[in-house]
């Protein structure tokens, strides 16, 4: 998908869906209406017969507290999407869940943003699930791009910008030069891990227990410019 596509403004028309596939979280935006669902990339399924007993919230309240014959898994890991299927029928839930509530007037084009380091196997499923989910054209960027355009770096200069995305399970690094990505890589760090830290530093330092939710409204609070 060409940045100029991306940058003349007719990104997210009437109708049009973004996605972003986070390895920790996935969001929804709908044009007019802002995020319209942010629920974790969690699926819950039947190993027997491989039936789907939970997505996003309910299936994360699973996580390590399932019976032997159910498995909670996150289908994306370290920045790729580490199970297809489920990573497919995860985006598909999530569309549908959106799309279910909705009137649109015409089938919705859906831009997702995907990690760098997508395989061509990997586009495929993405796109085969927002087609299931009734999209009429799918777009997929690289999130480290959508970031770069997010916040109007000019990405079709020769010159080089480096974005740092700091998402919740991982950090994705990207040199952008001439409307590509120049170099990439991924690290297992995020702000989740960032949010466990300052659970842990006021537990030893301070004896003050804090959940997770206060936590990432310190990091918010503190550490954002």
């Amino acid at each position: 998908m060409g940045v100029r596509w991306l940058n003349s403004g007719r990104l997210l028309p009437a109708n049009d869906i973004a996605v972003d596939l986070g390895t920790a979280n996935t969001l929804i935006y709908v044009k007019g209406e802002g995020v319209v669902l942010n629920e974790p990339s969690v699926v819950a399924v039947q190993k027997s017969n491989g039936r789907v007993l939970g997505v996003g919230i309910e299936a994360k309240g699973m996580l390590g507290r399932t019976p032997g014959g159910i498995e909670a898994v996150r289908p994306l890991k370290d920045g790729v999407i580490a199970d297809v299927d489920i990573s497919e029928l995860m985006l598909r839930h999530f569309l549908r869940t959106v799309t279910a509530k909705r009137v649109f007037r015409l089938k919705p084009r859906v831009v997702i943003g995907v990690p760098s380091g997508i395989t061509e196997l990997e586009r495929r499923a993405v796109r085969a699930g927002a087609h299931a989910a009734g999209a009429k054209e799918v777009y997929m960027v690289a999130e480290p791009m959508a970031a770069a355009i997010g916040v109007g770096l000019p990405v079709e200069t020769p010159t080089g910008n480096m974005v740092i995305d700091i998402g919740g399970g991982t950090t994705e690094i990207a040199v952008i030069a001439l409307g590509g990505i120049v170099s990439d890589t991924s690290i297992r760090v995020g702000g989740d891990e960032i949010d466990q830290a300052i659970v842990t530093f006021l537990r030893k330092n301070y004896n003050l227990l804090v959940g997770e939710p206060t936590a990432e409204a310190i990091k918010i609070q503190i550490g954002s410019a």
